[in-house]
């Protein structure tokens, strides 16, 4: 897979970002999907590849350019790649002004993304200097023990990013009386599993349940640096327990690290902060244009690249 890929990826981001930002707390969620969608859509057909979206999205009205089993790029010759992405991750945060919110896409070798549909997963997930370290089957308390080892810090100095959801009322108080920090987050547990992994976020570790979507894309970003996660199917709503025991060859306890989830040696990941967050800063607007803060990943090198971009709407790219 051509390395360039990589940095073809962030317009694809940027653009849907610029897209939905404009609708930042106005309280429509249909026309800031719409908008990051399309924009996305344009733009990966830009790019010289020839993608299948493989973890697509669900439109808030019932249609989206970008769903699973659609093509992107205007290669039709080349390597079949599969594409991972989500125009809008966290709806909510944008039409409320809450942070978190980004636009992402990645890719990789066809048949290697695992197909998680609509399902949800129970995760745990760390930055490099912790992994290796973390056991889905251990308590909160020995999990975050073990990260502050790794760390060489106290337990009490670890910051722990969980979703504000009343099925994780156990969860934090197991982490409370464990004597971690939380930071609890309304909606983006995507960005806070990028935070554990680059710079100084003060995000160490991200607990508890969330779409299996988001965890394939976290996946993918922690894979590219060299940190960890592992992660196994929570039935949530009718249906769930049968697509489960599918993916799990009828263990639906079963536990799965980074490679079951996206392989083991070719990703790229590319994300644009939308409101600002854990990880990157989010659309500010200026007299004539904008700026925009991503960050761009290389599995195969671990390279990370922040890109600060400034953007001119009198100079529009032609997508």
């Amino acid at each position: 897979m051509d390395r360039n890929l990589a940095l073809e990826l962030v317009r694809a981001t940027e653009a849907a970002a610029l897209a939905a930002a404009r609708f930042m707390g106005k309280g429509d969620p249909q026309s800031a999907d719409a908008a990051a969608s399309e924009a996305m859509h344009r733009a990966l057909h830009s790019i010289k590849m020839r993608g299948q979206v493989r973890i697509g999205r669900r439109a808030l009205d019932g249609f989206d350019l970008l769903t699973e089993g659609a093509l992107v790029g205007s290669d039709e010759t080349g390597a079949a790649l599969d594409v991972a992405l989500d125009a809008l991750e966290c709806i909510d945060s944008v039409v409320t002004g809450r942070p978190n919110a980004m636009s992402v896409v990645a890719l990789n070798p066809t048949g290697v993304f695992m197909p998680v549909a609509s399902l949800y997963m129970e995760k745990i997930a760390v930055g490099p200097e912790a992994a290796g370290k973390i056991d889905l089957e251990a308590s909160p308390l020995e999990n975050l023990v073990n990260i502050a080892s790794a760390k060489r810090c106290y337990v009490e100095d670890l910051t722990v990013s969980i979703l504000d959801r009343e099925r994780h009322a156990d969860l934090v108080r197991q982490v409370r009386e464990a004597g971690a920090r939380i930071q609890l987050i309304p909606d983006g547990d995507v960005s806070s599993a990028i935070a554990t992994a680059v710079g100084d976020s003060g995000v160490d570790v991200v607990m508890g349940i969330g779409s299996a979507r988001a965890g394939v894309l976290a996946a993918v970003a922690l894979a590219c640096v060299g940190g960890d996660m592992q992660c196994r199917f929570v039935p949530m709503q009718n249906g769930d327990e049968a697509r489960i025991h599918e993916l799990t060859g009828g263990e639906p306890r079963r536990r799965f690290g980074l490679r079951d989830l996206v392989g083991d040696g070719n990703a790229l990941f590319a994300a644009t902060g939308i409101t600002a967050g854990d990880a990157l800063g989010g659309v500010h607007f200026r007299k004539g244009g904008a700026s925009t803060h991503s960050v761009v990943m290389r599995q195969r090198s671990g390279t990370i690249r922040f890109i600060h971009a400034n953007h001119f709407f009198d100079r529009k790219p032609k997508y």
